[in-house]
Order: C-alpha cells, then sequence, then structure tokens
C-alpha cells in the first residue's frame, strides 16, 4: 500500500513538471511571435556573473544625446570674460550676404563664444520663451579685423566664423571698442585654430566613434532580421555619407584646378579685359596714368560741391545713399564719361559720399604712412606757431601728387568752412570727417583712440590755418 502511494506520487510530479515544461515553451513560442516582446524577454536573462543586461536603445539620436550631456558642460558653466551693449549687425549668413540691418544688442563673450541679447543677459532669459535660444558666435578659428569700408560708422570691427557668418560691431566710445576689440581677439588667440583641433572635440569624437561602432553592431543585428527591402534601405543610409564626402572633395579638386589655372590681374589687364581702376588704385598710380597730379575724379567732385553743395545742411557729414554711391563708383572705375550735373546725381550727398569713399579707399592716405609719426609728432609741440611751421615743412617734403590733392581739398573745404552759418559744419565737425580718413597709422591695432585725437587736431589745424601752410594762392 505504501509503495502504491509513492508511484502516485511520483507520477503526479512528473505530470507537474511536464505542464510546468510545456507553459515555459508556450510562453517562449508566444514571445517568438512577436520581436518587441523577445527583446524584453531576454533583457531579463542573467548572465553568468550574475547581473542583468539592461536593453540598449536603438535609437541612435538619443543614445548621441545621452553620451554628449554627460560630456558638455551646461553653457551656464562656460566663464563669462565681458558683456555690455554695442551696436550689432549680421552682413553674412553661411557665405550668403545679408542686408545690413543695425541693432543695440547686450552681447557677452564666454571663454569660446559671443551670444547676443535684445536686453541684459539676466532679464532677456526672464523673458525668453522656453526652448530658444540667443543668436552666438562660436570664435573657434574665427577672424576679426577693423573694417572701415563695411561702413560709414566709426570704430566698426567684423567677426568672421568658418562657417561663413559675418558680424559688425561697433561703438561711438573709443575706449569701449578697442577694449571689446582687444578681449574678442585675445578669447580667439587662445582657442585652436582649427575647430576639430581642440581637445573637447577630440574626446567627443572618440565617444561618438566608439557609440557609433556599438551601435552599428546592433544595426547589422537588425539587418539580418528585416526584411530585404528594409535591409537596402538602412545599409543606403549608413553608407549615404561615405559618398557625400567623396562628392565634395571632388568638388574641391575641380574648383583648385580652376583657380591655379586661370590668368593673373595682370595678364587680364594687358589684354584689356580689366582696365585700371580709380577707387582702390595708389594716388601716384592714377595720377601718372592721367598725367596730372591731381586726380580728375577729385576735382570734378570738389567743382559739383561747391556748385550746389556749399549751403547744404551737414555737408560731407550726412551720409548718401549706399546703392547710388556704388553706381558712381562703378562708372568711374569703368573710365565712362561722368556727369555729376545729371539728375541721378542730384542728392549732393552723394557726390560727397563718394569723394570721402575714394580717399578711403586708398591702398596709401593721402597723408603717407611714412609721415605719419612726423605729423603727429608735430601736433603735439606746445608752441602753436611751431606746429604751424613744422606741418607746413612736411607738407612740403610731400610727394607732389600728394601736396596738390592735399591743398585743392583743404582749400575746398575752407569754403565749407565759410558757410558754416547755413550748413553748420565747423572747423572741428570736418576734421572729425576727414581726420581719420585722410591720416591714419600703417598698423592700426595700436592705440586707435590717442591716434583718432591727433588726426582730428591735425585736420582742424591745417584747415584754420590754410593760407599759412599752403600759401595764400589758390588753385
Amino acid at each position: 500500500m505504501q509503495k502504491s502511494t509513492n508511484t502516485d506520487t511520483s507520477v503526479d510530479t512528473l505530470n507537474s513538471t511536464r505542464q510546468g515544461t510545456g507553459a515555459v515553451q508556450m510562453r517562449i513560442k508566444n514571445a517568438n511571435s512577436h520581436h518587441d516582446r523577445l527583446s524584453q524577454s531576454k533583457s531579463m536573462i542573467l548572465t553568468d556573473a550574475g547581473k542583468v543586461i539592461e536593453p540598449i536603445s536603438r535609437h541612435r539620436r538619443n543614445h548621441s544625446q545621452h553620451v554628449l550631456k554627460d560630456v558638455i558642460p551646461p553653457l551656464e558653466q562656460l566663464m563669462v570674460e565681458k558683456e555690455g551693449y554695442l551696436q550689432k549687425a549680421k552682413i553674412a549668413d553661411g557665405g550668403k550676404k545679408l542686408r545690413k540691418n543695425w541693432s543695440t544688442s547686450w552681447i557677452v563673450l564666454s571663454s569660446r563664444k559671443l551670444e547676443f541679447y535684445k536686453e541684459a543677459k539676466q532679464q532677456a532669459l526672464a523673458n525668453m520663451k522656453s526652448g530658444h535660444k540667443p543668436e552666438s558666435v562660436d570664435l573657434c578659428g574665427a577672424h576679426i579685423e577693423w573694417a572701415r569700408e563695411k561702413s560709414s560708422r566709426k570704430n566698426v570691427f567684423q567677426i568672421t566664423t568658418v562657417s561663413g557668418n559675418e558680424f559688425l560691431l561697433q561703438s561711438d566710445i573709443d575706449f569701449i571698442i578697442l577694449d571689446w576689440f582687444h578681449a574678442i581677439k585675445n578669447a580667439i588667440d587662445r582657442l585652436p585654430k582649427d575647430p576639430s583641433g581642440s581637445s573637447r572635440n577630440l574626446e567627443l569624437f572618440k565617444i561618438q566613434r566608439s557609440s557609433s561602432t556599438e551601435l552599428l553592431s546592433h544595426y547589422d543585428n537588425d539587418i539580418k532580421e528585416q526584411k530585404p527591402e528594409h535591409r537596402k534601405s538602412l545599409m543606403f543610409r549608413l553608407h549615404h555619407s561615405a559618398s557625400d564626402t567623396s562628392d565634395k572633395n571632388r568638388v574641391k579638386s575641380r574648383l583648385k584646378k580652376f583657380i591655379t589655372r586661370r590668368p593673373s590681374l595682370k595678364t587680364l589687364q594687358e589684354k584689356g579685359l580689366i582696365k585700371d581702376q580709380i577707387f582702390g588704385s595708389h594716388l601716384h598710380t592714377v595720377c601718372e596714368r592721367e598725367n596730372s597730379t591731381v586726380p580728375r575724379f577729385v576735382k570734378q567732385c570738389i567743382e559739383a560741391v561747391e556748385k550746389r553743395g556749399l549751403d547744404v545742411d551737414g555737408i560731407y557729414r550726412v551720409s548718401g545713399n549706399l546703392a547710388t554711391i556704388q553706381k558712381l563708383r562703378f562708372i568711374v572705375n569703368q573710365e565712362e564719361k561722368l556727369n555729376l550735373d545729371d539728375s541721378q546725381w542730384e542728392d549732393i550727398h552723394v557726390v560727397t559720399g563718394a569723394l570721402k569713399m575714394f580717399f578711403r579707399e586708398l591702398p596709401e592716405p593721402l597723408f603717407p604712412y611714412s609721415f605719419f609719426e612726423r605729423f603727429v609728432e608735430a601736433i603735439k609741440k606746445p608752441d602753436y606757431n611751431t606746429r604751424i611751421e613744422t606741418i607746413k615743412s612736411l607738407v612740403q617734403k610731400l610727394p607732389p601728387p600728394n601736396r596738390d590733392t592735399m591743398k585743392i581739398l583743404f582749400g575746398h573745404l575752407t569754403k565749407i568752412v565759410d558757410k558754416a552759418s547755413k550748413n553748420l559744419m565747423s572747423t572741428q565737425s570736418l576734421g572729425i570727417v576727414f581726420g581719420p580718413t585722410l591720416l591714419r597709422a600703417e598698423d592700426e591695432m595700436g592705440n586707435m583712440a590717442v591716434h583718432m585725437v591727433y588726426q582730428n587736431q591735425i585736420a582742424e589745424l591745417m584747415l584754420s590755418e590754410y593760407n599759412k601752410i599752403f600759401g595764400s594762392e589758390e588753385d
């Protein structure tokens, strides 16, 4: 009887075991019919070490974001080196030229970037919509330079990024703009010239590379499990970037060959395809070409202003339409017959703007670089009469084109001053307008603010003492 009971118990145990095994097999079979459930089941299998393998994210973007989030510090942790209000204009975006539009911006300089806010940073962040980021400039590999020719405003410098963005920054206060220029230049100099050369980017590259290798191994498993049409689509996406790189290299190679094979400027000028220009040429070159000591264009502009502009309010101070000035510049450079009495030049500020542009674009200013320090030393002399005599002596030593052009120009400006009661242009006003244009140091990165004071004073003295410096005889 005891033996029979034991036998029945063994049979029941065996049946229970078979039923349990069948249930497990049924669960595995059901899981095989659903790929997602199988991946979830695998995530719960214990390894030899007894650890649970967490499911690996198959979303590449999310994976990269988690990796980058652990490496890159938040923007708030970047050290702010300088901040304040400046005038800003974006003139290019990715190499595409934009219309210049000045606006006041609160600018924040950190270790490797500039950020632009419409108002002070703390107030701007409080008013900013969620998810919205301020416009910024990556200074890594950027270039900074003074840009007098880009704007009629004074104290303008330009920042060009490796991505092709261009920004103009300006302030009317000399020491403020100088301080900003040097602060940004120092920040750029501390950064590597090649953005890909920074240690942080190198670390990110290594992390992204290892992450991509790990992800590709999972993609390979997915490819085996996917349908043939899906497999082709995925493989195309993986190899598409490689084909893009080869296409870009091919285009670069062709452009390089084209640039190296193109004829030089001298060859084009000899063939008559490019004519010698007036704007941007050396003063002595223009005079030699015209067999004169004063450029014809300068004489034409002065004649037009004296005919119909002496009484105009703000003459030489008010800017003309830049597009019309550029049109006039083009006509002069093409050596077309110029008639400044034509109705298209009826705005006298266009004529004065073109004349100022001519002197501003001279490769060497009307006061030659070699004479700059001597004129500055002359204006520093304490005795007024000694200043006049020293400057007169320097003017007489100038090359004939510089001396004669200077005499005609300053003689013309004295006529503007004589009408100051109507045009509101005093000696001081004209000195501010023409000082930096006619007289500048070869290396403008030095004491720009100090130089600007002397530039204005020299121009004022030559205007107020024109007869003593140039003589009473006028052309």
